[in-house]
């Protein structure tokens, strides 16, 4: 087979040539041949739509309305904070082209050392993803056994931290193939579990019942919030699920499959945990606790055994992304181990969530993190996309030496870097979060505004095009020349 960057790279003889479903796949970051492609545009809407409706964005729903805002509010900001999956589309748009994974992909823009510090903030971030939906299981596995009488203790909720960790590490350690299945099947009798819940939601939901509302700095940082955990908060993993998607696929097919399947589910069942919030009261220790009152008695147990079932699915995706990135680290491993690994780790971390502050406050803090890097880092890798004309050379991608395509100087593209630094401190600085408020939120008076989801990737993006512009345009010429075989150098 003919390389798409001249040959620069062989591709791995011991790689089985299709993933499998519910066999262990052996590709990790490795380039993917255009031949053993076999996903479709449509495929990702299954894969997104069995992951995006769950009771994760039951409760973003429910705590928003914990910032004071009337249901109206609410309404505005779910509806514009899940505009942002349309983003998660396009970041969908390389992985066909490049055959690889984000932050392989990402080494165009950073450089192969460079992306690596890049990478670490990510695995933090799918690990800190992981941890929440396991806090939730446990919850969940308290709250049915208050319902079966039990009072559960510390024991017991050891026993389910280890537990769902063990069992959410089924799917991604199988690998792509097999998560793409499972959630599709997932979709139809998800569906069907929260058109009961809103049935029994909405004739007891009052949308009156918080009159006077919170004012346009608090709006602006619920805006964040909501779109932190909605496209903003997938972004760097949206190659990861397109890459078996051969270059040839439908662009336009990709960005409305991804967002039919990411948007549509999470705005309808936040605004459902929203119209709940109307009428129950809601602990922000354990959101669990609420549900009870929230409807029918007879609902409680189902709705509880889907709900575990759901985190299970979405941290599945979670999972897999955080361990191909321990690839794009450099750790010499091959995907199932960095799985195992993650695992481990996350069931540390997730017992330290459980046992100390409540969930609200952690989730907004985490929130705030997310945004730190993110924001800033999906401009660069938006802009170098743009500006090397939306394509790669996709072995050159796999090179970490010295006379790879995008090594630079020592691995490292200091432009981007700089950028990142420039951008990450524009978005601190626009923070209004319970821990810290920038000066940038605070010059807007009042309780202050947050503009960081918004000032990082300004600042990065114009550093960027600024600094490294030039440089990336005539690598892209360079690109071009060794699609078509020839001398990169002429």
């Amino acid at each position: 087979m003919t390389s798409p960057s001249g040959g620069a790279v062989a591709l791995p003889a011991d790689v089985p040539p299709d993933d499998t479903a519910f066999q262990v796949e052996q590709r990790g970051i490795d380039y993917i041949p255009e031949a053993h492609r076999w996903a479709r545009p449509r495929d990702l809407f299954g894969l997104w739509a069995g992951a995006s409706v769950q009771f994760e964005y039951l409760v973003y729903g429910v705590v928003l309305m914990t910032f004071g805002f009337t249901f109206g509010q609410a309404v505005l900001l779910t509806l514009a904070g899940n505009l942002s999956y349309l983003l998660l589309g396009v970041f969908s748009l390389q992985g066909p082209e490049a055959g690889t994974t984000v932050f392989t992909i990402n080494r165009a823009s950073f450089g192969p050392h460079g992306s690596r510090l890049i990478a670490l903030f990510n695995w933090l971030t799918m690990v800190g993803f992981e941890t929440e939906g396991l806090v939730l299981v446990v919850f969940g596995g308290v709250a049915l056994a208050v319902k079966a009488g039990y009072h559960p203790g510390t024991p017991l909720k050891v026993v389910l931290i280890v537990a769902a960790a063990a069992v959410q590490g089924v799917l991604p350690f199988l690998g792509y193939a097999t998560v793409v299945k499972v959630l599709r099947w997932l979709v139809a009798p998800f569906v069907a579990l929260y058109v009961v819940l809103a049935v029994l939601t909405l004739g007891r939901a009052n949308a009156g019942s918080v009159h006077h509302g919170a004012d346009w700095q608090t709006m602006m940082g619920g805006l964040a919030f909501t779109i932190a955990l909605a496209g903003l908060g997938w972004l760097e993993s949206g190659n990861d699920y397109s890459r078996y998607l051969p270059p040839t696929a439908s662009r336009k097919g990709i960005v409305g499959w991804v967002f039919l399947g990411t948007a549509v589910p999470q705005t309808v069942l936040m605004l459902l945990g929203a119209a709940v919030a109307t009428y129950v009261r809601i602990d922000s220790k354990d959101p669990f606790v609420s549900f009870p009152h929230a409807f029918s008695g007879w609902f409680l147990v189902p709705f509880f055994v889907v709900a575990i079932v759901q985190l299970f699915a979405i941290n599945s995706m979670d999972l897999y992304s955080s361990g191909v990135t321990l690839q794009a680290l450099g750790l010499p491993i091959k995907r199932w181990n960095a799985v195992l690994v993650d695992t481990v780790i996350g069931c540390g971390v997730t017992a330290y969530a459980v046992f100390s502050a409540g969930f609200s406050t952690l989730l907004s803090d985490f929130v705030a993190a997310v945004i730190a890097w993110i924001a800033p880092w999906s401009a660069i890798f938006l802009t170098d996309w743009v500006l090397r004309r939306t394509r790669y050379a996709p072995l050159e991608l796999q090179r970490t030496d010295r006379g790879g395509l995008y090594w630079r100087h020592g691995g490292i593209h200091w432009p981007a870097i700089v950028a990142q630094v420039l951008g990450t401190v524009a978005s601190v600085l626009a923070f209004n979060q319970t821990f810290y408020a920038g000066p940038i939120a605070r010059a807007f008076g009042g309780g202050g505004a947050d503009f960081s989801v918004f000032t990082g990737p300004v600042v990065a993006a114009v550093v960027y095009l600024v600094l490294a512009g030039a440089g990336v345009r005539r690598e892209a010429e360079m690109q071009d020349r060794l699609r078509e075989g020839g001398d990169p150098r002429l």
